[in-house]
């Protein structure tokens, strides 16, 4: 069982573009599409397609749109109610896979919204496989929620607290790293981007560019004591860094229509190839492959696993040694 968190869903509706974007003009649409998501719930999703039992725990009234949309999906969830109605995001993706999108801030979650969601996640996670933290955070929550919560399921839990992935980005994903040791979850997962700004050394650009760069860059958080970085690149891949050993894996290039929900996917192919036992080699090679499938497909649609292709992917294993413990 995996169980995974998203604080702040959101109804996703996605226009196909018949031409490149036109700021200020007037552009006619192949299509408009709408589906509920946010992280957490888009990894469960591709875990649900996976075969792999999970829960997805969210903020949301029985009648809102989203939790609506996830009990015609047939996926597994918990929904707590918040008497405020859930976000909507727009994504506007052009005929060559450019994908403008606009996300709203989400509903305030009052402290007692925040302790139910909290308590949900406690009582579900029990022996579980893992507990997915996925997605940015609403207003009136406090920047070192996750951290928080990943050092109080331990302590909680004990021996049958899960392992802790999380994907988020900005102050919240600073803050694990920030808060203490017991706060830091067993993997994470940064584009280029989010790697940066944990590490504060490299540019966006240089670690999306230089795969033995990104996965050095991620050996020092691995030093920090995470078990993993699963570090996406973009169009070049993706790097894994453990402990014993690090990882580049590419694909070959895909027809691409939307990167929507792109890095939610590899990050559910890894957990796949992860629950299924394969060695940390495989697990990158299913989280690109998964990845690589999103991209082929529009707006947020996630991939099946008979969608994706891993005996595709290129794997090389990267000989970086592992930094000395010390600040990112």
């Amino acid at each position: 069982m995996i169980i995974t968190l998203t604080m702040n869903p959101s109804m996703d509706r996605t226009i196909e573009l018949r031409d490149a974007l036109i700021r200020g003009g007037v552009q006619r649409a192949d299509s408009d599409t709408s589906q509920s998501a946010g992280k957490g719930i888009n990894v469960a999703r591709a875990l649900d397609l996976g075969g792999v039992p999970t829960l997805a725990i969210l903020p949301g009234d029985p009648h809102d749109p989203v939790v609506r949309g996830l009990a015609d999906s047939g996926l597994d969830y918990l929904a707590l109610p918040l008497g405020q109605p859930l976000r909507s995001n727009l994504t506007l993706a052009e005929a060559d896979g450019t994908t403008t999108k606009i996300n709203a801030p989400g509903p305030l979650l009052s402290r007692e919204n925040q302790r139910a969601l909290i308590d949900a996640v406690l009582s579900n996670s029990i022996g579980a496989d893992w507990l997915v933290l996925a997605g940015s955070l609403p207003p009136g929550v406090d920047e070192d929620f996750y951290a928080t919560l990943v050092s109080e399921v331990r302590s909680r839990l004990g021996p049958s607290a899960p392992r802790i992935a999380v994907d988020t980005s900005g102050a919240p994903l600073v803050a694990l790293f920030d808060a203490g040791q017991d706060s830091v979850p067993d993997l994470i997962k940064p584009n280029a981007e989010e790697l940066a700004e944990l590490t504060s050394r490299e540019s966006e650009a240089a670690l999306e560019s230089d795969a033995g760069l990104a996965a050095l860059t991620a050996l020092r958080l691995v030093g920090l004591g995470t078990s993993a970085v699963l570090a996406t690149l973009g169009a070049n891949g993706a790097v894994l860094a453990t402990a014993a050993g690090t990882w580049h894996a590419t694909h070959p290039p895909v027809s691409a229509r939307s990167t929507v929900g792109a890095g939610d996917s590899a990050l559910a192919g890894y957990l796949l190839a992860e629950v299924a036992g394969s060695a940390p080699a495989s697990c990158l090679a299913q989280a690109v492959a998964h990845g690589s499938a999103a991209v082929a497909l529009p707006g947020s649609t996630i991939p099946t696993p008979g969608q994706t292709t891993p005996h595709s992917v290129t794997l090389l294993a990267l000989p970086a040694p592992l930094p000395t413990e010390g600040t990112p």
